[in-house]
């Protein structure tokens, strides 16, 4: 009788570990990834902020800023990420912009800090109109 009931636990534990229960399977279709695709005018100011960075280092430094960078001018006709942005709102601060930044490469040594927050402030300025996200990135730009 021992023997039969050590078999039969035996039987129950082997049984046991070959469950016949399937775990669903995971869904293994692929899935295809949808990537953010910058418009223009968000490119553009990606450039303009890493080079704003740059000029930024070089006033600190009172190394020589360079000349304006012309790639700038085209904040007018870049495609906006929404096309209803472009307001006259947007005209008055683009202009503005690129009236402020290139100031900065004509300015004196003793102005040139001055210069370069006033166009800052301007991006913050028509940032709080629209697109209000980047503003506190913008900010790091100041020149304390």
């Amino acid at each position: 009788m021992k023997k039969i009931a050590f078999l039969l636990g035996i039987c129950l534990s082997i049984l046991s570990c070959n469950s016949t229960e399937k775990k669903p399977l995971k869904n293994t279709k692929e899935t295809a990834l949808v990537m953010y695709k910058f418009s223009e005018m968000a490119l553009l100011m990606e450039d303009m902020y890493l080079a704003n960075e740059k000029l930024k280092e070089k006033i600190l430094k009172q190394e020589d800023l360079g000349s304006f960078p012309e790639k700038f001018i085209n904040i007018h006709t870049a495609v906006l990420t929404d096309v209803n942005d472009r307001t006259a709102s947007f005209e008055v601060f683009s202009k503005a912009l690129i009236t402020n930044q290139k100031a900065i490469y004509s300015s004196s040594t003793d102005s040139v800090k001055n210069q370069f927050n006033t166009m800052v402030n301007t991006c913050v300025a028509c940032h709080e109109t629209t697109c209000s996200g980047p503003i506190p990135r913008i900010k790091k730009l100041l020149i304390p």
